[in-house]
Parts: C-alpha cells; sequence; structure tokens
C-alpha cells in the first residue's frame, strides 16, 4: 500500500489547524475566566466544544486510513509543544516551576 504524499500533507496541516483552533480557544477560555460570573461552566462548555471539534474533525476529514491520522495527530502534537514554548517564552508560567520544561 503506497503512502499518499498529498493526502499526508494536507492531513498534517488539517492535523495543525485544529490544533490551532483546540489551544487558542483554551488562551481565550482561560483570559475569560476572571471576568465570567460562572467560570466552570464557562470553562466545561468550552472543553466539550474545543474537544467535540477536534474529534469530529479527525473523524470525518483524517479517519479514512492511518496515514492520514498519524499525520494529523502529529500536526496537532506540534501545535500543543508550540503552544507551551510560546507560553513558557512570554514569561507567563515561570519555567522554573515546571517539570521538564512543560505546562503543568
Amino acid at each position: 500500500m503506497p503512502i499518499d504524499i498529498t493526502g499526508s500533507i494536507f492531513a498534517l496541516f488539517t492535523g495543525v489547524f485544529l490544533g490551532g483552533f483546540y489551544f487558542m480557544g483554551l488562551r481565550w477560555t482561560v483570559g475569560q475566566l476572571g471576568a465570567s460570573q460562572n467560570a466552570a461552566l464557562l470553562f466545561l462548555g468550552s472543553l466539550l466544544f474545543r474537544t467535540g471539534v477536534v474529534i469530529v474533525g479527525f473523524y470525518f476529514i483524517l479517519g479514512d486510513n492511518w496515514q492520514g491520522l498519524v499525520a494529523g495527530l502529529l500536526g496537532f502534537v506540534l501545535v500543543r509543544v508550540l503552544a507551551i514554548r510560546l507560553t513558557l517564552h512570554a514569561g507567563k508560567i515561570p519555567a522554573q516551576n515546571c517539570k521538564s520544561g512543560y505546562a503543568p
């Protein structure tokens, strides 16, 4: 079974898009928690919405073959690593408080 390079590149970019959506949504949610009257409901609603969108994206867009799914997951994880690095670099989380350089 040959590897479809075009499909893998599309899946990688789809994973990057889904990761960007998830982690930018998380950043927006955390920024809104201080001003919210019901922070727990905001956080839970945001978590369910973001997770639902990502799961549906992986299922419908990347679920047809395992190579595409792996490429999509790689893109998602790359965005996660980038988000952690940018957060640490921006001074939002002191690096000495993080185990192994990752956010708690």
